[in-house]
């Protein structure tokens, strides 16, 4: 009897995706490998990187990546030096080139303010650090190189739809995944302007089934483990708003999977699961985060 094609399923969320390292960790210790890896968001970062190297000598080089990352290293938060944070705001380029074209020259003057000497900024950080942070980690830059096929799913903005990168350039379109509104700008790539993709798809279990997937492995972060509360406060009602879209296309898959269809939702194994996670990029939380996961899914995959 052959195996079962198996899927990795990496859902979106910030700094807590660091807790799908300890599940990868927990996986591969126990011979557990993919046909297939799907990811959204910071999901999409891992799944990149998995995808390339299945293994846990690639485990290694993606735990360094989240290492720097917590550390705070700016060329991977997507910081401004402390030099550039004193300076004036500007809006940077929204290409996921690195070369700027008049047509970016034309953005960047829209985005400014008419009062004079004012400029509006649209977002938190610029997108350039963190595409360059991707394409120096990853091991391959096209999808064609990968050892395992691998998809990622970011918002069309022209065309309201989930669109789902599985050739060409890696970087470009993982960083379209995680182009959390507010966050970074829109990422062009190609004639689209694309934004995060747990905006249309944060954990897409069904594109696994759809894809014909028999074994499912869902790699969260622990939202989806903590129950909603009614918002008390003006801003946890956007908190929660925003939830609420990011989590019924999962819960209504996951309840109409076929029968033939194996699926092991991993227990992230933490108490907590912020909605505004990017707040907590520390070393010591991410260790946390990452050791509670690997706990909870080798308990899991140990008595399964």
């Amino acid at each position: 009897m052959t195996a079962p094609r198996t899927a990795f399923v990496l859902g979106g969320g910030g700094i807590l995706g660091a807790t799908q390292i300890g599940m990868l960790r927990a996986l591969l210790e126990r011979d557990l490998r993919p046909d297939l890896v799907l990811g959204t968001s910071i999901g999409a970062v891992n799944g990149a990187f998995l995808a390339a190297d299945p293994t846990l000598a690639g485990l290694t080089r993606l735990s360094g990546v989240w290492a720097d990352l917590a550390g705070g290293a700016p060329a991977l938060a997507g910081r401004e030096p402390a030099a550039a944070r004193g300076r004036r705001l500007t809006r940077p380029r929204t290409s996921a080139s690195d070369g700027e074209t008049a047509a970016d020259v034309r953005r960047e003057r829209r985005g400014r303010s008419r009062r004079p000497g004012r400029r509006v900024p649209m977002h938190l950080y610029p997108p350039g650090r963190f595409l360059r942070m991707l394409r120096h980690h990853l091991p391959v830059e096209e999808f064609g190189e990968l050892a395992v096929p691998f998809q990622c799913v970011a918002a069309s903005v022209e065309r309201s739809v989930a669109h789902w990168f599985s050739a060409g350039p890696i970087a470009p379109a993982v960083l379209a995944s995680c182009a959390v509104p507010g966050i970074f700008p829109p990422i062009q790539v190609g004639d689209e302007h694309f934004l995060d993709g747990g905006l249309v798809h944060s954990i897409p279990v069904g594109r696994a089934v759809a894809l014909g997937a028999e074994r499912i492995f869902v790699l969260h972060v622990g939202r989806v483990e903590q129950p909603l509360e009614v918002p008390r406060w003006p801003w946890e009602v956007a908190q929660v708003t925003f939830e609420i879209a990011r989590r019924h296309r999962y819960v209504e898959e996951m309840a109409s999977l076929p029968d033939d269809v194996e699926v092991h939702a991993l227990p992230s194994g933490a108490d907590d699961a912020p909605t505004v996670s990017f707040l907590h990029a520390n070393e010591r939380y991410v260790s946390r985060r990452v050791e509670a996961a690997y706990d909870a899914a080798g308990r899991y995959l140990d008595r399964r």
